[in-house]
């Protein structure tokens, strides 16, 4: 393959690894509009993601089977923005200071820090699963966790994919 510049296709594409054959391949066209998902994990050879560069949650979750990435049925969870209805009047906005996502089994889990708008020795921590293989009620929350003092969750990401394909 010839080598393509960087601006031209590389954003949009990602490489992987041939485990059988020992090499990286260049596989074009991952996402779509220059933007890549912000969190990618692997669950029954299938990749998950939530989120983008420009959005850590989109409202859904998406999978990539191979072609395109398609948002999975069910998977809304308007929550995952903001625990509590802030249209409200006796609730002060509350603000998603962090989002993570991991794999465990055929579960996504997301762990979630909330803090009240102004607020900055106080935050709420809620974990919410979704089960990639259920038909119907994919999702279930956690009780909140309350914190204090200052956090900072710092994530960096890895995907193994061990398939056939």
């Amino acid at each position: 393959m010839d080598k393509l510049p960087w601006n031209t296709f590389g954003r949009c594409s990602a490489e992987v690894y041939d485990s059988e054959n020992a090499k990286w391949d260049l596989v074009m066209g991952m996402w779509q509009l220059d933007v890549p998902p912000n969190q990618i994990v692997a669950v029954d050879e299938k990749l998950y993601s939530s989120g983008d560069c420009l959005n850590a949650w989109k409202g859904h979750i998406e999978v990539y089977e191979g072609q395109i990435w398609d948002e999975v049925d069910g998977s809304h969870l308007e929550t995952l923005a903001s625990p509590i209805s802030t249209s409200d009047a006796e609730w002060p906005p509350i603000k998603r200071a962090y989002i993570t996502m991991a794999a465990i089994g055929s579960h996504l889990f997301f762990m979630a820090g909330y803090r009240q708008a102004g607020e900055t020795s106080r935050l709420t921590s809620i974990v919410h699963a979704f089960d990639t293989s259920a038909k119907s009620d994919a999702w279930r929350s956690l009780e909140p966790m309350e914190e204090e003092g200052e956090k900072e969750l710092c994530c960096h990401g890895c995907v193994v994919f061990l398939g056939n394909n």
